[in-house]
């Protein structure tokens, strides 16, 4: 938890401070001196009698009243240090220490030991293993660099201290502006969405800080980084995250395709869509969409590309491409006027190439043809760097006042960071952002332009049966539900479900095979991966062969039983869903078949699945085109699909006890969709 003391401390002790400033301590005490600190600066440093010309203390005890300590001492010390300084009545604490979670067992116990003093006196802890805060009141980091803080600039909170230097000094290179920094290290009490959440209740769209990074290792708590991701998003701000550490997931057992599917990085995937965080798979990608954020939203998918280098505009237009925008064909009659303002030569079809020898004028023009007469165009590219055979300033100036004055959004590329570098300087000084890497750029555009906002807060689901699915998972034990049971829940949960007939001796199934609807599927009950142990068999046309391949399931291992279906045709589809441990159930759909686990084409949310959701699930489906009747393929009821997906969404919100649910396959039509196949596992 964050606190005022910590945020705005009148008084700061620096416990380790030192005359060294290539020490953590030193450096720290330094940047608090350096950024002009107006309150009461105290150090408690046994050693010196002077720290930095202020008056060094020998032991805690002498202390005045302190709001915020921050130590800098060897970790087997701070517990007696925490404990002293708690009795002085201090209610915030920095440890920028090492040596305790992050190394050893014996330093997680100090970890925690320190935790639940601090807790236990309702104070405030960042770190440790941290290199601490930076913000308008206090820079209270030992490294650097020390930006310019800016009010309306980024708000970052970091997992990694390193990280979040590597982030400033990257960010700042590009014209990026920082608000404040929180590095909150091993996050012993207060972790990233914790200060997201301090953020979210003390928001003000007016005065503070719209944009926040976040970089996470670790996510304590999903549904509170949700809700205040969600909620601060709402007010006006807007959000990017990395998330690292999103491979590991695979050695979970699988005893579903759900679980086989389900990786730590679709579940991450899943809750920023949902809280209309931008996802970012690197440094890069996060400060390109920082500064995306910090020019004029795009409205639209179509953008022009202007610049005098044809193979950064073609690198530039595959890049949008792939993301889903487009770079339009630019025709009629303007064009020809736009022409004879351009040297011979030029091409403005999009990309708009103005050639090496293009000037800053012919780029004024090209922009305000974008911004008035070409009315397809959403936003801007521009692409303009330096040879080095003349002075670029010129152009550059006239970018700065197009990005002022026009409507429409122009990103900026200046990719000449030693040619043009002193013009490139003078750019950033205007308050304007540089993109150094088009293929960056152009990856990250179409991340931020089809992050949805976050999902309402109350989502209304189809009603199910609610009594009937609490009786049955009442009944049941823990594991996977029996045929029966399976059966029963999809149709509490308003799920279409295939007929079916359970036999287990040869003689009623002999009896009743002359009236089975042929053709027919015959499965085994029991085995777990029935296709795995030969156990479906499709399109059995007779009494005949009904008998003979009784006779032949019936001798599988583990066999309990066999079911008999009729045969449906149609496009064979999936949903499915798993519960996951702080993020409720995430819910699935896709192709169904063997496709699922070969293709892995799905997509994911979490539980309540809105009816938008259910929809941009389907519709960002690789395959959705076949949903349509691809090659005469068979037309699905889309409608039946998004109603799927959301009943199951209402079964697990009725029965949070279910593990994991498969329904695969859904043989899917234009008359309607229906489960041939479920599995459910509970706990």
């Amino acid at each position: 938890m964050l606190n005022a003391q910590l945020i705005n401390p009148k008084s700061i002790v620096v416990i380790g401070a030192s005359n060294d400033v290539r020490k953590p301590g030193g450096k720290m005490l330094k940047n608090i001196i350096d950024g002009g600190y107006k309150g009461g600066l105290y150090v408690v440093n046994p050693k010196a009698r002077e720290v930095q010309d202020i008056p060094s203390l020998e032991d805690v005890a002498l202390l005045p009243e302190v709001d915020l300590a921050i130590l800098a001492i060897p970790a087997a010390y701070c517990v007696e240090a925490i404990r002293a300084l708690l009795e002085k009545g201090v209610k915030a604490f920095i440890i920028i220490s090492a040596g305790f979670s992050e190394a050893t067992e014996a330093g997680r116990r100090v970890e925690q030991q320190i935790t639940r003093l601090v807790d236990e006196a309702g104070a405030s802890l960042i770190g440790p293993n941290c290199i601490g805060v930076l913000n308008r009141y206090y820079h209270g980091v030992f490294t650097t660099p020390i930006p310019m803080l800016d009010p309306k600039g980024c708000d970052l909170i970091s997992g990694s201290g390193a990280t979040a230097v590597f982030i400033m000094e990257a960010g700042l290179s590009l014209g990026l502006k920082f608000n404040s920094v929180f590095s909150v290290g091993n996050g012993a009490q207060t972790a990233v969405e914790d200060v997201l959440e301090y953020m979210d209740l003390h928001y003000d769209p007016e005065t503070d800080a719209p944009v926040k990074l976040l970089y996470l290792e670790t996510i304590k708590d999903p549904q509170k980084l949700f809700k205040h991701a969600s909620s601060l998003i709402r007010k006006g701000a807007r959000i990017a995250a990395i998330k690292a550490g999103v491979t590991q997931a695979g050695s979970r057992a699988a005893a579903s395709h759900t679980g086989a599917i389900m990786t730590s990085d679709r579940i991450i995937r899943a809750l920023f869509k949902k809280a209309g965080i931008v996802y970012c798979s690197s440094r890069e990608e996060l400060l390109s969409v920082a500064s995306i954020f910090n020019y004029k939203q795009l409205k639209g998918p179509n953008i022009a590309v202007i610049t005098h280098a044809g193979g950064s505009a073609v690198m530039l237009a595959d890049a949008l491409s792939k993301g889903g925008l487009n770079i339009p064909k630019i025709e009629g009659p303007w064009t020809e006027k736009l022409l004879t303002y351009l040297h011979d030569g030029a091409s403005v079809s999009n990309p708009i190439d103005f050639l090496a020898t293009g000037t800053a004028e012919q780029l004024g023009i090209i922009i305000d043809y974008c911004e008035h007469k070409f009315e397809e165009i959403d936003g801007m590219i521009v692409v303009f760097g330096s040879p080095g055979l003349f002075d670029v300033e010129n152009v550059y100036n006239v970018l700065s006042v197009k990005l002022d004055v026009c409507t429409k959004p122009i990103y900026p590329v200046l990719p000449s960071v030693i040619n043009a570098r002193k013009e490139i300087q003078g750019f950033l000084e205007e308050g304007h952002i540089n993109f150094p890497d088009e293929v960056v750029l152009g990856t990250a555009l179409p991340q931020v332009y089809y992050t949805t906002p976050p999902v309402e807060e109350e989502v209304p689901l189809p009603e199910v049966d609610q009594v009937a699915i609490r009786r049955i998972i009442e009944s049941a034990e823990s594991g996977f539900l029996d045929n029966k049971r399976c059966n029963k829940l999809l149709e509490a949960a308003g799920i279409p479900i295939v007929k079916e007939f359970m036999f287990t001796e040869r003689t009623a199934f002999e009896a009743a095979s002359n009236g089975f609807p042929y053709p027919v599927v015959m499965k085994v009950q029991g085995p777990l991966h029935k296709t795995e142990v030969g156990g479906v068999v499709l399109d059995i046309q007779s009494q005949e062969e009904a008998i003979y391949y009784f006779d032949k399931l019936m001798q599988i291992e583990g066999v309990k039983g066999v079911v008999v279906q009729p045969m449906l045709t149609g496009l064979e589809l999936y949903v499915g869903a798993k519960r996951e441990e702080g993020f409720g159930h995430v819910v699935l759909c896709g192709l169904g078949g063997i496709f699922i686990e070969v293709l892995q084409d799905v997509q994911a949310t979490l539980s309540p699945v809105s009816q938008e959701e259910a929809v941009g699930m389907i519709e960002g489906l690789k395959g959705r085109r076949l949903l349509d009747g691809y090659r005469g393929g068979p037309i699905v009821d889309v409608a039946s699909f998004v109603d799927i997906i959301r009943r199951i969404s209402a079964l697990v919100e009725a029965a949070p006890e279910i593990m994991e649910l498969d329904i695969n396959p859904l043989k899917a039509d234009d008359k309607g969709i229906t489960a041939v196949d479920a599995r459910i596992a509970i706990a």
